[in-house]
């Protein structure tokens, strides 16, 4: 970041404090990151990977003579101006968008050297009986998430049950999301009552991609994840995130417990 001149200002989940680039004052974005989503799980070789955001900072701060700091990045997601993720497995991915653009995937190809364009426009389907979810906490989970799960598995008589897909990496449950469709979620729960997952640099990156994918993406209140404003840097949100309709029946038993 520091090398490429145009970062003023870095939020990493590694870091407690934001990190400033005040060697290049004029640099005109802030980029927010998870370098390492996944890492508990490097050790079992499960695919981890990178998820990042984009924001152009103000006029006002910009300059030898100004300030940037942590206080410049809590804004909602709908600032930001792209966002993304690698994944580092048996391939290496690269998914990005731009505010209000479509969602590329791109694969490195080793003989090369570079990331060519494998999955363009990429679109999730509207509905899939699949979801993604750590079941281990539903002890924790509230009456009306419990009641949405179970109503996925024991759909009634002569109806099928969704399949269960978890593998525990945010960018890897979410890119499989991403090419098939269904839901990925992690909710707020007892022990995480704001929930888990940060909002800056895990959340709205992620949301802006399943927006821009035609997807939906909404926290533990059912409110737009793109909109959340975050209270400090690494604050956190629940998370719902998936294809239209799939996320709309879970804004649907939400709104039906709580009345």
């Amino acid at each position: 970041m520091r090398g490429s001149g145009k970062c003023r200002i870095l939020v990493s989940e590694e870091e407690e404090e934001v990190i400033v680039f005040d060697e290049h004052p004029n640099a005109r974005y802030a980029v927010v990151c998870d370098p390492i989503d996944g890492s508990s799980n490097l050790d079992a070789g499960v695919s981890v990977g990178t998820i990042f955001g984009i924001f152009k900072l103000p006029d006002e701060v910009l300059g030898p003579q100004n300030k940037v700091t942590s206080q410049d990045l809590l804004r909602a997601g709908t600032e930001m101006v792209a966002s993304g993720f690698t994944m580092y497995g048996a391939s290496a991915q690269l998914v990005i968008t731009m505010r209000n653009g479509g969602v590329n995937g791109f694969t490195m190809e080793n003989s090369l050297g570079e990331f060519i364009l494998t999955h363009p426009n990429m679109q999730l389907p509207t509905k899939r009986a699949i979801y993604s979810v750590n079941e281990g906490n539903s002890m924790y989970w509230d009456e009306w998430v419990n009641k949405y799960f179970y109503s996925l598995k024991f759909p009634g008589e002569g109806q099928k049950p969704y399949s269960a897909r978890y593998i525990g990496s945010m960018v890897a449950d979410a890119y499989r999301t991403l090419l098939y469709g269904g839901v990925f979620a992690y909710p707020a729960d007892s022990k995480s009552r704001k929930g888990k997952l940060r909002i800056l640099y895990e959340c709205a990156p992620m949301a802006m991609l399943f927006e821009n994918a035609g997807g939906l993406a909404v926290n533990s209140h059912m409110e737009r994840l793109l909109e959340v404003v975050p209270e400090h840097i690494h604050d956190r949100s629940g998370v719902f995130l998936g294809s239209k309709d799939e996320v709309q029946k879970i804004i649907d038993t939400y709104n039906q417990h709580k009345n």
